[in-house]
């Protein structure tokens, strides 16, 4: 960020979602839920310097778009929130059948009502999954979906992360073993993205993975099948037994607090996991 960017204005956060904002991916012991993730590093750089700055997060993992609207959305506006992150809607567009125009014009009345409090509002659109194995067969209906949330954003005013541009993603340190959610890098990454586009300066720094070692194709073959079967054939399972991996969880910081940092470093080091690709962010 360039010395021109001005100190942000926002008191009280508080992020809508499913796994992607609850962290899940960045494990973290000390942190509430256990997982720390983007949101909450970026709640730690919007604290730095800001008397009284709360944070809450509601988000939870497996969570489609209607229902975090619907068991969300009123609890975070209640919160009295001056801003307010929303991501969602990507479990949905993985699912046969939906229907990204649909989606949208659940999340553009959700964004009129956001917006209509005088809250700043972030939206996420999907990254770009061209060259990711299984879900890039539902690329076409990412790419509607993020043009609709673009025209959302520009009729309400509301602020756009833009995943869709982020590049990193396309790399496999960016994502966990399970190929499922973003690894601590790619929520370090994420976090840095999501504070340029709100324009405030922070102190994340780019960080690079430990580089893979050359892997035989063998070896590939076989963590590819330990994969599928630790990460791949319970996630199937779940969808028809119609299970969500959030049964039974909570939001892991339900109401607005302050912002505990984790230290700083000038250069985190993040390990590479192996694997190849990931399938999808329940």
């Amino acid at each position: 960020m360039n010395d021109s960017t001005l100190a942000h204005p926002w008191t009280r956060y508080v992020a809508l979602g499913d796994s992607f904002t609850e962290g899940i991916g960045d494990p973290e012991p000390s942190s509430p839920g256990g997982y720390r993730g983007w949101a909450d590093r970026v709640a730690e750089e919007l604290s730095h310097g800001t008397d009284d700055f709360k944070y809450a997060n509601l988000a939870i993992r497996g969570r489609l778009l209607g229902q975090i609207l619907y068991e969300q959305l009123d609890p975070a506006l209640a919160l009295k929130p001056d801003l307010i992150s929303i991501s969602a809607g990507g479990n949905d567009l993985i699912r046969p059948g939906s229907d990204p125009d649909a989606l949208a014009e659940q999340l553009d009345a959700a964004v009129a009502k956001m917006a209509g409090t005088g809250a700043t509002v972030l939206l996420f659109n999907g990254p770009d999954i061209r060259d990711t194995p299984v879900l890039g067969i539902v690329r076409g209906r990412v790419a509607i979906f993020n043009e609709n949330l673009r025209t959302i954003a520009a009729r309400h005013d509301a602020i756009v992360a833009d995943m869709w541009s982020l590049r990193q993603p396309a790399g496999t340190q960016m994502w966990d073993v399970d190929r499922l959610h973003f690894s601590p890098l790619g929520h370090h990454t994420i976090a840095m993205m999501a504070l340029d586009a709100l324009n405030v300066k922070h102190s994340l720094v780019p960080s690079e993975p430990t580089p893979l070692p050359a892997q035989k194709w063998q070896a590939a073959r076989a963590e590819d099948l330990v994969w599928a079967r630790e990460f791949l054939f319970p996630w199937v399972l779940r969808r028809l037994r119609h299970q969500s991996s959030g049964d039974g969880i909570t939001a892991k910081r339900p109401t607005p607090g302050p912002v505990f940092s984790q230290p700083l470093f000038d250069a985190p080091a993040f390990d590479a996991p192996t694997f190849d690709q990931p399938l999808e962010s329940d």
